[in-house]
């Protein structure tokens, strides 16, 4: 038979359970936070995106244990230090009760020269601290340059859904016009279902628009890491589109600035340099060696009648060496490891001349890019002014009974790919913007939008 208790027990258990699956996700680190505003501004996203940003995290803990390596590599000159003490019994015959022996002492020893090899462990270390700290600063732009690129998509996709509404609300507005005039017996009823027609294509216009608008809402909130279950409203800032069509740049000095400032490029810098020390390190072991040792203890044996005290104090000792290696042989070991740090010194030399090459044209098409965007821009804004007055006109004449309602509705269609041409334009040409500043390396890549 079963018990009430036993039940109880069990049931207990599962929400103990429960409980405590749901305080371990919620104290994972990526895991959502209470603190996030349910209103989150371009400020708050960068801020949300610095704080949770995987590859950032990982990038902070490649650099704390580049840190580690540096205080070890330091450490390294400082003199080593150890205590011993041992105990020992032996054995003889039956009837002999062998011999007991204690002994204690403090040992010391210090590297005076070890063919530079420390030096330049060191140099390498503090270099590859140097790398990992580039890198750090790179991976802030990047999470800033994500945050804004997905800000801009979702601003564009909300404007792209106004101009959509403001079509739907535009064609329903004809509609109930053309019912009028059908209604009068001055339009027949073919116009009347071909505007039905319009509105409803408008209709499933804005529903895709706002599915893209949905979705971008979803690709920022997974680049901010943030609660699926909540609803956020995303404020955008003044974004300075005029300002950014008026900028002149020249190539010859963004390529000079993404050489001298871009932080991957520091990085590779930094690490070629190590690699140079590493090569170094592996020689290290091709030179003599000296160190310094130190001895100082003392012992007691059983066999003697002293008491235990008195066995110390007179049996106290110590010794101080001198000792020099010269290595002769070592069956290729030290020149191996010089060809594998070469070998790693050319790679990384490699690398670093791709890098390079791989920065210029990155800023070289970005370059072109923002340039093609603001032509593109300009364009657009002629297109979109044109479209108007000819939708005024089609209008116009359509009312005075001049046009038919195929030329109204294709100039109307054609005002509202000119809006949305527009539209995409004006994100598009901050988007360049901000991809110049990111290929170019600027501390805070959303800079352009924030003027």
């Amino acid at each position: 038979m079963r018990h009430p208790s036993r039940d109880m027990l069990r049931g207990a258990r599962s929400l103990l359970v429960g409980a405590l699956t749901a305080s371990a996700l919620l104290s994972q680190p990526g895991a959502p936070r209470a603190d996030v505003p349910s209103t989150i501004t371009f400020a708050d996203a960068v801020r949300i995106a610095l704080e949770r940003n995987v590859t950032l995290r990982q990038s902070k803990n490649d650099a704390t244990l580049d840190d580690i390596a540096l205080r070890q590599a330091q450490q390294q000159f400082l003199p080593s230090l150890s205590l011993g003490a041992g105990a020992s019994q032996t054995f003889g015959a039956p009837h002999d009760a062998g011999t007991r022996s204690i002994d204690a002492s403090a040992s010391a020893g210090l590297a005076l020269f070890d063919g530079f090899g420390n030096l330049a462990s060191l140099r390498a270390a503090r270099l590859s601290q140097s790398a990992g700290r580039s890198d750090v600063q790179r991976s802030k732009q990047t999470v800033v340059f994500t945050v804004a690129s997905n800000f801009l998509s979702l601003v564009q996709q909300q404007e792209q859904l106004r101009v959509q509404r403001e079509a739907l609300t535009a064609a329903s507005a004809l509609d109930s016009q053309i019912v009028q005039y059908v209604d009068a017996g001055t339009r027949t009823v073919a116009d009347l279902y071909q505007q039905q027609a319009v509105v409803a294509n408008a209709q499933l216009t804005v529903v895709e628009s706002d599915r893209e608008w949905q979705m971008a809402q979803a690709d920022l909130m997974l680049t901010l890491q943030l609660d699926p279950t909540r609803s956020y409203t995303f404020e955008a800032p003044a974004l300075p589109v005029d300002s950014v069509a008026a900028d002149t740049l020249e190539l010859d000095r963004l390529l000079a600035r993404a050489w001298s400032q871009r932080e991957d490029l520091t990085a590779g810098q930094a690490r070629l340099a190590a690699a140079r020390q590493n090569v170094r390190v592996a020689g290290a072991a091709a030179w003599p060696s000296a160190s310094l040792s130190a001895r100082y203890g003392s012992s007691f044996t059983s066999a003697s009648d002293l008491a235990f005290a008195d066995q110390f104090d007179e049996r106290r000792g110590g010794s101080l060496g001198l000792g020099v290696s010269l290595p002769i042989f070592d069956r290729g070991g030290t020149a191996a490891a010089r060809q594998r740090a070469r070998v790693q010194l050319d790679n990384s030399t490699l690398s670093l001349e791709s890098q390079r090459q791989t920065v210029g044209l990155e800023v070289r098409r970005a370059y072109l890019n923002l340039r093609a965007a603001r032509e593109q821009l300009r364009a657009a804004e002629a297109q979109d002014r044109a479209a108007d007055l000819s939708l005024r006109t089609s209008q116009e004449r359509y009312e005075a009974g001049a046009a038919t309602f195929v030329e109204l509705a294709q100039t109307r269609a054609t005002r509202v790919q000119a809006a949305s041409a527009l539209v995409s334009g004006r994100y598009n040409l901050l988007f360049q913007r901000v991809l110049v500043d990111y290929y170019v390396g600027v501390s805070d890549p959303a800079e352009s939008l924030k003027r």
